[in-house]
């Protein structure tokens, strides 16, 4: 009987430091190497939480491939709430009846049908689908968001993009699905180097850091502009604020627009930027497609007065055919796939359970999204 009691001890204790023993060894070094920041109080000392009972957790179907046991690898830190797994983006009601947490996006269907939610894992790093609710305005909820978890991919994304433009690989693509070898296709003057070029990142947040690291790492000189302060990196030679930006684009030989969407953002890449712009520069966009006026890109591009585009996003997506957009000259689209890589797939499951672990257990919550700013 002592042994069995004592066997039932070992066996409760190891499952409370499974809940609460903190990271394990390669959360804390995604964490490390990410600069996910906590919040500066415990979830736990809100009037927001209370421990779970119920988690439903969504899109595990496109996910299987690469964490097949993700159910039974949450439950070990979801204490004794229940998991409900979903397989939409939007939660019918009957699944959100009673869940106090969302593994999901915050959209407003979801916010509308969780009428219990007091935590939302949002999957993605743009939460302009969840602040644009009025509900999201109006709800005492968290929100966390996956800032930074995508930003390796999307800055490698970037650099591939940069070089496309600069070296006009789009030129020689377009002539090997010809059967074309065509050393003419390019002016040689015209395939740039970019060590010892400027590259000005709009937005110096998780995913504009790492592509300034890049681009520095190439021996560029990095500019960069960010709503909150002047604060950066070593890497970067000046950060400025956001009503910089016009001023510090007619510097750059490359701009990346890394920012956020959110009313401040809407629009921003319009007819007096793209006017403001160093005269051959390339733009490049993996921020949100409806931070441009589609139509003054495209007249920057047809009439040369930049030297090209490439685009992750766009304003509409996805980008219907005949779209003027498809055809505009010096431009190079992708379709929002700048996020997806080998790797991204393992940092996200991580943050998504080391947050899971940390709401169960009332602590400090890592990437805490202000609905009010939109980031």
């Amino acid at each position: 009987m002592l042994r069995i009691l004592c066997g039932l001890i070992l066996t409760l204790c190891l499952g409370v430091a499974a809940l609460g023993a903190g990271p394990d060894a390669a959360t804390a070094q995604l964490i490390n190497d990410l600069g996910l920041r906590e919040a500066k109080a415990p979830i736990g000392a809100s009037g927001v939480w209370q421990k779970p009972r119920r988690i439903v957790v969504t899109m595990l179907d496109r996910q299987k491939a690469s964490k097949p046991d993700a159910v039974a690898w949450l439950k070990e830190v979801a204490g004794e709430a229940e998991i409900v797994v979903a397989t939409s983006r939007d939660v019918p009601a009957a699944q959100l009846e009673g869940a106090d947490v969302l593994l999901g996006y915050c959209t407003h269907e979801n916010l509308k049908n969780g009428k219990a939610l007091r935590y939302i894992l949002n999957y993605s790093a743009g939460v302009d689908n969840c602040a644009s609710s009025p509900l999201a305005q109006t709800r005492e909820i968290l929100v966390t968001n996956m800032q930074r978890v995508y930003g390796p991919g999307i800055a490698e994304h970037v650099i591939g993009m940069m070089y496309t433009l600069t070296r006009k690989l789009y030129v020689f693509r377009d002539r090997q699905r010809e059967q074309q070898w065509d050393r003419a296709a390019v002016e040689r003057t015209s395939m740039q180097e970019v060590q010892g070029r400027t590259l000005l990142v709009a937005g110096l947040g998780g995913i504009g850091t790492e592509i300034a690291r890049r681009a520095h790492g190439l021996g560029m000189r990095v500019l960069a502009t960010r709503n909150s302060s002047r604060e950066g990196p070593d890497f970067v030679a000046y950060v400025g604020l956001s009503d910089e930006l016009h001023t510090l684009a007619g510097q750059a030989d490359v701009v990346v627009n890394a920012t956020p969407l959110t009313p401040g953002t809407t629009g921003l890449f319009d007819r007096s930027f793209f006017s403001a712009m160093k005269p051959g520069a390339y733009f490049i966009n993996v921020g949100r497609g409806r931070s441009v006026v589609t139509e003054d890109l495209i007249e920057a591009l047809n009439s040369e007065r930049i030297g090209g585009a490439a685009l992750d996003v766009t304003d509409p997506e996805p980008l219907p055919p005949n779209h003027p957009l498809w055809t505009a000259k010096n431009v190079f689209i992708t379709p929002h796939v700048s996020a997806s890589s080998d790797e991204q797939m393992g940092r996200y499951w991580l943050v998504v359970r080391e947050n899971l672990r940390r709401y169960v257990n009332g602590e400090r919550m890592l990437s805490v999204v202000d609905l009010k700013r939109g980031y």
